[in-house]
């Protein structure tokens, strides 16, 4: 498999059940409708499971431009290959947010909340704060990245099994720090079903908030970065 299109797989996979668990939760009459945030963070620790999984062999299961701008930057990645690998994640999110809607369309006819209808696509935060939120992504990146350079570090790493505990990571991420702004810690992952949401035909939608959308992107490649950059000072 060659890596764009194990990038692809991999992202397309993890946002269908990520994304999924989310519609699953908050649209009106599903069979998980008001399940709960422990429902939506395990949903979506299963569904970074599946997707490195798929991806791992092909691409190194980054997923996440974050990761791929990390280890261009300070571990060595070929700065040749990201354009590729960010164009396979953004490509695998828009097709995932994508299947998400069809599944759910029903559901979607009967949501009335556009700000439940968003949270199936990306992220808003809790309480609106341009400096905490950018914190709040900053903090998330940092830890997501800083564990998984130490998980798949030749001297720990599992081989293909990394793919456990860094689904486990980003279970912890959400219950510990994702409640402020939904810990997008991705910039694939929320911009490109944000962009699908301003396009797809859905009811009730209302705006895709695009004055907050540079904060899911810019604030988790600087911790992306930091965490990176510490990494190698320490190793």
């Amino acid at each position: 498999m060659s890596p764009f299109l194990a990038e692809l797989l991999g992202t397309m996979i993890m946002i269908i059940l990520g994304n999924g668990v989310v519609a699953n939760v908050v649209l009106a009459k599903t069979k998980g409708n008001n399940s709960g945030w422990m429902v939506i963070t395990f949903g979506w620790a299963i569904a970074v499971f599946c997707g490195v999984y798929i991806a791992s062999h092909g691409s190194g299961a980054h997923l996440n431009p974050v990761v791929t701008i990390a280890l261009a930057s300070f571990n060595n990645f070929p700065w040749n290959e990201v354009p590729m690998y960010i164009a396979g994640q953004f490509l695998g999110a828009m097709i995932g947010s994508i299947i998400v809607y069809c599944m759910h369309k029903n559901h979607y006819d009967e949501t009335e909340d556009a700000g439940l209808i968003k949270a199936t696509f990306c992220t808003e935060p809790a309480i609106r704060n341009t400096f905490y939120n950018v914190l709040s992504e900053i903090i998330g990146a940092f830890v997501l990245v800083f564990g998984v350079l130490f998980m798949t570090s030749s001297e720990t790493s599992l081989g293909t099994l990394n793919a456990l505990p860094v689904a486990l990571l980003v279970l912890g991420i959400g219950l510990s720090l994702g409640g402020s702004t939904g810990y997008a810690i991705n910039p694939a992952r929320d911009l490109g079903p944000r962009i699908m949401h301003a396009i797809l035909p859905i009811k009730n939608k209302g705006t895709s908030d695009w004055g907050y959308s540079w904060i899911p992107v810019v604030a988790p490649i600087i911790g992306g970065l930091l965490a990176a950059f510490l990494f190698k000072v320490i190793m």
